[in-house]
């Protein structure tokens, strides 16, 4: 019996808009809220981070979550400022929100959560990002996510990366239920899919925002070409 609906977030519920000019923003933006002198130049900081840390990024099938405060302050360090943990809050917050372009709700999330709610099913969400938790949660509150949902977990607080299974079997003990009754909702064919089919969900391929071919992946259990589509899966499984 289908009792909880889990989904992604960037390219399922929101659309994840990159584009190049953010990392140089952001870290203006960062360089700028620490207030102080001496900082690096901005150029010098994307340039270093671009050649000593953006590849660790793309390392396929990784699991484990970067520590990215550390890394940050890392970054920092080696471009000779050393900066306290209230200085490091403030670089990521400010740097966090120089992205916020890039972030740009579904049109109908809102409606598609609250029609799942009213049919009685538990909503969670469980996402791979790297940014710190404190300031992830702050966007699903102020994008109106928080309040329709029952449970979120991202994989800089968890430690883990879908596909791993632990980071899925979290949010389905958090919301009291077991894989058997939950689907899984997320664009990408290899986190999503086959993260999700290898713990026992029902899982469902988002392809509104984009078509995922990653061979590695998983074989989906449903499509679902608008957002909307998923409440006619989900009411195909209700009893």
């Amino acid at each position: 019996m289908l009792r909880a609906v889990l989904f992604d977030w960037g390219d399922t519920l929101m659309e994840f808009a990159y584009e190049p000019e953010f990392l140089e923003a952001g870290h203006r933006a960062g360089i700028e809220a620490l207030g102080r002198d001496g900082v690096p130049d901005t150029d010098e900081t994307t340039a270093y981070f671009r050649e000593h840390y953006e590849p660790l990024f793309w390392v396929p099938g990784t699991l484990e979550e970067i520590e990215y405060p550390g890394l940050v302050r890392e970054l920092l360090g080696n471009l000779g400022l050393d900066v306290t943990d209230e200085e490091l809050g403030r670089f990521l917050e400010a740097e966090h929100a120089a992205w916020e372009p890039s972030r740009k709700l579904g049109a109908t999330t809102h409606e598609l959560l609250e029609a799942l709610r009213s049919r009685g099913l538990k909503l969670g969400l469980v996402s791979n990002a790297f940014d710190p938790g404190w300031l992830l949660h702050r966007d699903l509150e102020r994008m109106g996510i928080a309040e329709r949902i029952d449970f979120a977990v991202f994989s800089s607080e968890f430690g883990k990366r879908k596909p791993h299974p632990a980071i899925f079997e979290r949010a389905l003990e958090a919301l009291g239920t077991v894989a058997d009754d939950a689907i899984f909702v997320g664009d990408r064919l290899f986190e999503d899919v086959r993260g999700s089919n290898d713990v026992g969900m029902t899982s469902v391929q988002a392809l509104w925002f984009r078509a995922d071919e990653n061979t590695d992946g998983g074989e989906p259990d449903h499509q679902a070409f608008t957002q909307m589509d998923v409440l006619n899966i989900a009411d195909r499984l209700l009893p």
